[in-house]
């Protein structure tokens, strides 16, 4: 399967700048994998598609502010610095990437805040983009994550073409985010509402969760053609004991089992056994889902529509067939529904 294989003319103006108004009332379209048929409905009537004792499984991974400001020692420069991932909570080590890179080197410092009160120091050049900074902070760890938090913003990808507003912090992040470490949102769970979770409670839908942390890498360009030569980028993601009982029980009876999302699909099929059951996992991921590729967990898959080229329309096609999913994409474009994490969703069954 070739990256050109997954480009197509995408109107700007299709991609989402903010969230429908309503969580559940995002347009919502179905597409049947096995006839090719769509159709066109709400978010909200996902649930006549589902039935007593079928099982969604949720992401409740939680998005941190992660995109900070500082100024550059001397210069003043400014620099945009994104906050990846903590490498030690004892030395305030951290995986961030900085713009724009070309300006900093190692043994710089940065200083965060109208009163500099937070100061960073580059101790490694990673990669071309990414650095390590350790930040100077005497104080707790509690104390130190809640002053670099304070100074950081929702982290809104580039797309979104806009300063981000104060309903940000709340729309960019699932109703059920509950585990701390994501850097943008499982778009597919941010559609659910709590009225929309109690009328599945109601009607016998059971839920399940797991935490899958998204990275930037479900973002960053592929730069080869030949996409079995593709990395991703690791995520660490968490499958308790509980969620796989629930998960493989409803296996062995045959259940309709939706994965709300990629991220949960991809999770899924990172530790599903030759039987088709799941294990229990805490540990990192770079499992890369391309056409064609068999599934064995979910029967079903809630995902937004995304970008041309992008990772999370490649898993996306694996699970709904190429033809089909990007057919379904001609007339979503046709139809005008909204790309993007702020945009429309697609159940595919």
């Amino acid at each position: 399967m070739k990256l050109s294989k997954f480009k197509f003319k995408l109107p700007e103006e299709l991609i989402a700048q903010y969230p429908a108004r309503h969580r559940d009332e995002a347009r919502l379209m179905v597409l049947d994998r096995q006839t090719g048929a769509v159709e066109h409905k709400l978010f909200k009537d996902i649930i006549h598609y589902f039935n007593e004792n079928d099982l969604f499984i949720f992401n409740d991974t939680k998005v941190f502010p992660a995109r900070m400001y500082g100024n550059k020692e001397k210069t003043g420069a400014q620099i945009e610095v994104f906050l990846l991932r903590e490498l030690n909570q004892e030395n305030r080590l951290w995986d961030v990437l900085v713009e724009p890179a070309r300006k900093i080197r190692i043994g710089n410092k940065l200083y965060f805040g109208d009163d500099d009160s937070m100061v960073a120091e580059v101790i490694d050049n990673t990669t071309s983009r990414g650095r390590t900074l350790r930040f100077l902070y005497d104080g707790t760890h509690e104390e130190f994550k809640k002053a670099l938090y304070k100074l950081g913003e929702t982290p809104l990808p580039r797309t979104i073409n806009r300063a981000v507003e104060p309903d940000d912090e709340d729309r960019f992040q699932t109703i059920f985010a509950r585990n701390e470490g994501a850097v943008s949102a499982p778009a597919a769970g941010m559609h659910f509402s709590r009225e929309l979770l109690k009328r599945m409670e109601i009607k016998g839908i059971q839920s399940t969760f797991l935490t899958s942390h998204m990275s930037l890498g479900n973002f960053r360009d592929i730069d080869v053609e030949d996409l079995t030569k593709h990395k991703m980028d690791s995520e660490q993601m968490v499958i308790p004991q509980e969620t796989v009982e629930i998960v493989n029980k409803a296996h062995e009876e045959n259940r309709n089992i939706c994965a709300v999302g990629v991220t949960v699909l991809r999770a899924l099929e990172t530790v599903v056994g030759t039987e088709g059951k799941i294990k229990s996992f805490d540990g990192w991921t770079n499992k890369f889902i391309f056409p064609p590729y068999e599934f064995t967990t979910a029967n079903s898959l809630i995902t937004n529509f995304h970008l041309p080229y992008s990772t999370l329309l490649m898993v996306a096609a694996a699970f709904g067939d190429y033809d089909q999913v990007m057919k379904a994409y001609e007339v979503a474009i046709a139809e005008k529904y909204r790309f993007g994490v702020y945009g429309d969703a697609m159940l595919i069954k």
